[in-house]
């Protein structure tokens, strides 16, 4: 069938902080390395929220781009690109707008959600209500099999994987389909011929998922196989249909446990972020401004590691002895919070001077950003263009 690959992408916010960082960048600079990686900023989708100010996208769309490559990400192994440079992300949004149920769009949970916490702005827009349905043609253009997310977001993982089954059922009609199957099931060889109908035939007779799973992995090793025979195949292990888009799979990603500095979520809105490439100085007076135990009002003061922000720091950036150290430390009145912090703020500057160093180069010569990303944009282009043409062939609209 069609390689594995990830896809992921961000709405340009301007510069990251540390929440980012901890709660998404490292689990795509671990994931690069394991996979194909696409990774884009979702300009289009910042435009959901702030399309009455759109000045501030361009900007942060260049400043995430340094943070992403600063923090690690390393354009030889992932593919970065810009979603709006790529308009057959558009195309496909508006064709499986066509056969999407509005009732599938109301029900995502994030929309309700999303229009409680921001009450400032007027988000009756078929965009707002329709960016669910562009996320999943951001991912399925790529043919996708895994997409990295936290659990909230898993039900629009499904959402995309709705489409794509709806999408594959209803425009999968090869002419032929079932004849040119079962001359792809002969060039298996008899013995796995065999093995694929009896487990085509627990799958779709029985519903045994198991046997689905194992005839997949069967084909995957089947060298012998052409690419259209082993995507017929695919299909004819399911029903009677061509796939043309994949059902991506969530995978699921460690949460990040670093609060702001007040203990709520980190958001540069509540002004309690560290920045990525944050400076020295501003890192230290910001740490050692922190609010701490509130029963710590004097020095002598016994405190509880537990009900101060600092302490969720040290379990992200302390080894064992610091934080047995801490919590020692803190509930005997043996040291105080200034000296507690002092361990996290030589954690932070440590983690951060190699993203300073690695982003100066794009600082000092902004056209190597341009540069990568104009070669990702290339290489994403080149792959949602095949998608498409099999998209436009499956709904008649290839003319000749």
């Amino acid at each position: 069938m069609y390689p594995d690959r990830v896809v992921s992408g961000m709405r340009p916010t301007g510069s990251m902080h540390l929440g980012h960082y901890h709660g998404a960048l490292r689990n795509w600079i671990k994931m690069q390395t394991e996979l194909p990686c696409l990774f884009f900023v979702a300009d289009w989708h910042a435009l959901t929220t702030h399309y009455d100010d759109p000045t501030i996208i361009e900007r942060s769309t260049w400043e995430m781009l340094v943070d992403w490559l600063a923090a690690g990400i390393d354009p030889s192994q992932s593919t970065l690109f810009i979603q709006s440079r790529v308009p057959e992300h558009a195309e496909l949004h508006l064709l499986l707008s066509m056969a999407t149920p509005l009732g599938w769009l109301e029900r995502v949970p994030t929309y309700k959600d999303q229009i409680e916490n921001l009450a400032n702005k007027d988000l009756a827009t078929y965009g707002f209500l329709g960016y669910p349905l562009l996320q999943a043609a951001d991912v399925l253009i790529y043919r996708a099999s895994q997409v990295p997310v936290g659990e909230d977001q898993v039900p629009h993982i499904e959402m995309m994987r709705e489409i794509a089954r709806r999408f594959n059922y209803m425009y999968g009609k090869e002419k032929g389909f079932e004849e040119k199957a079962q001359e792809a099931v002969k060039k298996l060889g008899s013995k796995r011929a065999k093995l694929y109908n009896e487990l085509r035939t627990e799958y779709q007779q029985h519903g045994k998922d198991d046997a689905l799973e194992q005839a997949k992995a069967m084909l995957d090793d089947a060298q012998s196989l052409s690419m259209i025979d082993r995507e017929r195949l695919f299909g004819y292990l399911e029903g009677s249909r061509k796939l043309i888009l994949v059902e991506p799979q969530s995978r699921l990603t460690t949460s990040s446990r670093l609060p702001g500095l007040d203990g709520r979520k980190m958001s540069k809105s509540y002004g309690n972020a560290i920045a990525l490439r944050e400076d020295k100085d501003s890192v230290t007076k910001k740490i050692r401004t922190m609010p701490t135990d509130p029963a710590r009002i004097r020095r002598s003061d016994a405190g509880d590691p537990a009900k101060c922000p600092v302490w969720q720091f040290h379990e992200v950036y302390s080894d064992q002895p610091t934080r047995d150290w801490v919590v020692k430390g803190c509930k005997s009145a043996g040291i105080g919070c200034i000296e507690c912090k002092q361990p996290v703020i030589d954690a932070i500057i440590k983690e951060q001077e190699p993203m300073h160093e690695r982003a100066q180069q794009y600082l000092d010569d902004p056209s190597l950003v341009r540069a990568i990303v104009a070669d990702g944009n290339d290489v994403a282009r080149k792959l949602a263009q095949e998608t498409m043409r099999d998209v436009r062939e499956a709904m008649g609209l290839a003319y000749s």
